[in-house]
C-alpha cells in the first residue's frame, strides 16, 4: 500500500517508483557553561559558530526513510533512542528507520541521559549534559522535519561521486625508530617523528551522493573518515572545519541542501597535517572544500528506481577486564577525585545497562540500487569502512559512523593486540568484536561472503 506523504501543503498518495524528499535543518548549539565531550575538556564558554543538525527525509511507497547529521560528539543510549523516536514520530514512520549520525566534534556535547542520570543521582562533580538542553534540542530538530514534510521536493534520480582529500587524514597509529607501533598521533599533533611518518591506514576518498528531480539538485551528502577537529578543548563551540567546508559548498549551491557526515574514523586524525594553531583550521576546510567541489563536479548520475531499507541487529559483548566490571564502574562513579573519571565510569554503566537488557545495536543500510548508505556504531575504526567497499566493489557504499555512539571505540583485533592506548577508557566494547561487526556487517549490505 502506498504510503501518504505531504507535498504542497496537501496529502496525496506516492505512486509506485516515484520518490520525493524533505530536507530539514535546526539549531543545536548547546549553552555557555554545558559540558564538552561527555566533561572531558573545558565546557562551552563561547560560540565560535552554530552547531546544526541538518537532515532528509526520502518519502516513497513505503514508510519514510530518516538521515540526520547532528554537529555534536556523541548521542548514546537512552539519548539515542529518543531522537529516533520523536523523529519516526514527527515524519510518521517506525524509529527503526531513522538514521542518526553525529558527526563528532569535541567542542559540542555527548548525549547520554541514563550517564547524567547516576551522576546526579551521586551527587557527583561531573556531568556529562544537560537533559532540559537536551530534551528542547531534540524538539526543535522534530519541528524543523515535520514542517520539512509541507515542502518535500520529487526526486527522481540520485549521483555519486569521489575526490581525493588532500593532506587531510592519518592513522592514529605510526612506527617508533625502534619499529614498535605508537598510536599517539592525535588531531593536533605537535610531535614532528609522529608528523613525518606515512598516513598509514586511511580511506583518501571523499564521498558525495546527491538527489535530483531532473536536471535539478535536491540534496548532496558528502562523507570522509577522518576526526573532524582542528584545534579544540579550550571552551570555543564549534563545527570545525569540517561545517565550515560545508556551510562553503552551501554558499556556492544555495539551491542544493547540503550535509556532511563522518566516515568510521575511531582511529583516523588530521594529525599528520595539523599541529593545533588556530591558524590551520581555515586551512583544513578548504582542503576538504576543495574535495566536495571536485566530488560534486565528478558526479555521475542514474534514474532513482528504487528504495530499499533493512536493519540488522548487532550485539557488542560490553568490556569486562580491569576497571570495567559493574563494580569497579561503580567505585569509579562513587570516588574517582577527577570529575571526567566519573563521567566515564558513568557512561559505561549505562553502556552495561543496556547489554544487561539485550538491547542489540540496530546496523541500518539504505538500499538505493547502485548506492548503498550503511550506518556503523561509534568510533568504528576505519577498516571496517574499507571492508564494506571490499565486499560490494561494484557499488557506491557510503559507509557512515558515530550512530549509536554507546560503544566508543569499535576497535580492529589488531589494535587490541598491539595496545592501542586509545582504547584505555573510551572503549566499552569487548576484545573480538571485529568478527562480530564484520559478520553483521556483510548481512546487513546483502554481501556474498
Amino acid at each position: 500500500m502506498a504510503t501518504a506523504f505531504v507535498a504542497s501543503g496537501r496529502v496525496r498518495a506516492a505512486s509506485r517508483s516515484e520518490f520525493h524528499m524533505a530536507t530539514f535543518s535546526a539549531d543545536v548549539t548547546i549553552p555557555i557553561g554545558h559540558p564538552c565531550m561527555g566533561g572531558g575538556i573545558a565546557p562551552a564558554r563561547e560560540v565560535v559558530d552554530p552547531l546544526l543538525a541538518r537532515g532528509i527525509v526520502l518519502l516513497g511507497e513505503d514508510r519514510p526513510l530518516v538521515l540526520v547529521a547532528v554537529d555534536w560528539c556523541e548521542i548514546r543510549n537512552d539519548a539515542y533512542d529518543r531522537w529516533r523516536s520523536a523523529l519516526a514520530e514527527a515524519a510518521g514512520t517506525d524509529p527503526s528507520r531513522v538514521l542518526v549520525s553525529s558527526v563528532h566534534q569535541h567542542d559540542a556535547p555527548v548525549m547520554d541521559l541514563e550517564a547524567e542520570r547516576l551522576l546526579r543521582e551521586q551527587r557527583a562533580e561531573g556531568s556529562v549534559c544537560d537533559p532540559a538542553f537536551h530534551d528542547q534540542a531534540l524538539r526543535r530538530v522534530a519541528a524543523a522535519l515535520k514542517d520539512a514534510l509541507g515542502s518535500a521536493r520529487r526526486v527522481d534520480g540520485i549521483g555519486t561521486g569521489t575526490a581525493r582529500v588532500d593532506r587531510v587524514a592519518s592513522n592514529r597509529r605510526y612506527l617508533l625508530p625502534d619499529g614498535s607501533p605508537s598510536f599517539g598521533r592525535t588531531s593536533a599533533t605537535q610531535d614532528e617523528y609522529a608528523r613525518e611518518q606515512p598516513e598509514g591506514t586511511i580511506d583518501p576518498m571523499l564521498r558525495t551522493l546527491s538527489f535530483w528531480d531532473g536536471d535539478r539538485p535536491v540534496a548532496a551528502l558528502h562523507a570522509y573518515a577522518v576526526h573532524p577537529m582542528s584545534y579544540y578543548g579550550s571552551g570555543g563551540v564549534s563545527s570545525d572545519f569540517v561545517g565550515r567546508a560545508r556551510a562553503l559548498m552551501q554558499e556556492d549551491h544555495p539551491e542544493v541542501f547540503q550535509i556532511y557526515l563522518s566516515g568510521c574514523s575511531g582511529n583516523v586524525t588530521a594529525g599528520k597535517y595539523n599541529d593545533g594553531s588556530t591558524e590551520n583550521r581555515p586551512v583544513l576546510a578548504d582542503r576538504m572544500y576543495r574535495a566536495m567541489r571536485a566530488s560534486w563536479e565528478a558526479t555521475r548520475r542514474g534514474p532513482l528506481e528504487r528504495v530499499g531499507f533493512r536493519s540488522t541487529p548487532l550485539t557488542l559483548a560490553p568490556r569486562d577486564d580491569e576497571g570495567f566490571s559493574v563494580a569497579e564502574l561503580r567505585d569509579r562513579l562513587a570516588n574517582d577525585s577527577r570529575p571526567f573519571g566519573q563521567c566515564l565510569a558513568a557512561m559505561g554503566l549505562s553502556w552495561r545497562s543496556r547489554c544487561e537488557q539485550g538491547r542489540p545495536i540496530d546496523l541500518p543500510v539504505i538500499d538505493l540500487g547502485p548506492a548503498v548508505i550503511l550506518l556503523l556504531p561509534g568510533e568504528s575504526y576505519v577498516e571496517y569502512q574499507l571492508l564494506a567497499q571490499r565486499l560490494l566493489p561494484d557499488r557506491f557504499v557510503m559507509a557512515v559512523g558515530y550512530g549509536e555512539c554507546a560503544t566508543g571505540y569499535v576497535p580492529t583485533d589488531r589494535a587490541v593486540a598491539e595496545g592501542d592506548t586509545n582504547l584505555l577508557d573510551w572503549c566499552w566494547v569487548a576484545p573480538g568484536a571485529e568478527a562480530v561487526l564484520a559478520e553483521t556487517m556483510a548481512k546487513a549490505i546483502g554481501a556474498k561472503t
